[in-house]
């Protein structure tokens, strides 16, 4: 892994930190796991319940280890709360290339401005620290708040992969829409833009 992606790298504002997810973040995150089970309702990985959190949570770390993904578990300052998780996914430091996504968030820190301040640390540290050249998201075509809030940050719209992926304790197939940033996209307009609205 890059020298800049090291093992305790924090990002932060006044309003949110986000830090490396640990195991032992478990215990921090488990009130959403057993209380809202729709959080997961577009995941491929599931977290609802106890001991899908925890091989949630051991599957992104074994990733990290793997150098090809970095979690983060999202800390609310304003509320003094831990609220999600995110991460950096399909790290390729030779194509200057990453995904950012699995992001979640309980239910009373949606819709708070929370998302858009996680969105320009990441955003800010993938193309202005680690010189990233695009950043991709993927959600589930059906996945209206995700893919408006993505939207709302400044991606576009490439595609559609349809039937793309298995969804989750079906036989049904998920469409995957494709967005991204590019890094002088990030430079031109979306973080000025992007920070307008923090």
């Amino acid at each position: 892994m890059s020298i800049s992606l090291s093992q305790n790298t924090i990002l932060e504002d006044e309003s949110v930190l986000l830090r490396p997810l640990m195991e032992s973040d478990y215990k921090n995150l488990l009130e959403f796991s057993i209380n809202e089970p729709d959080t997961w309702k577009y995941s491929l990985v599931q977290a609802n319940g106890k001991e899908n959190l925890e091989k949630y949570i051991q599957i992104a770390l074994k990733a990290k280890e793997n150098e090809t993904e970095f979690p983060f578990i999202v800390f609310d300052k304003k509320t003094g709360k831990y609220a999600g998780s995110t991460r950096f996914y399909d790290i390729n430091f030779e194509f200057k290339t990453l995904q950012l996504g699995y992001t979640w968030y309980g239910r009373a820190f949606r819709g708070t401005g929370l998302n858009k301040h996680c969105k320009f640390l990441l955003l800010q540290f993938a193309f202005e620290t680690l010189g990233m050249e695009r950043v991709e998201f993927r959600a589930d075509n059906n996945n209206e708040r995700s893919i408006a809030a993505m939207k709302s940050i400044g991606c576009k719209v490439e595609g559609v992969l349809r039937n793309h992926m298995p969804t989750q304790g079906s036989e049904a197939r998920r469409d995957s829409i494709i967005l991204s940033i590019l890094k002088n996209e990030w430079f031109d307009a979306v973080k000025a833009n992007l920070k307008n609205k923090l």
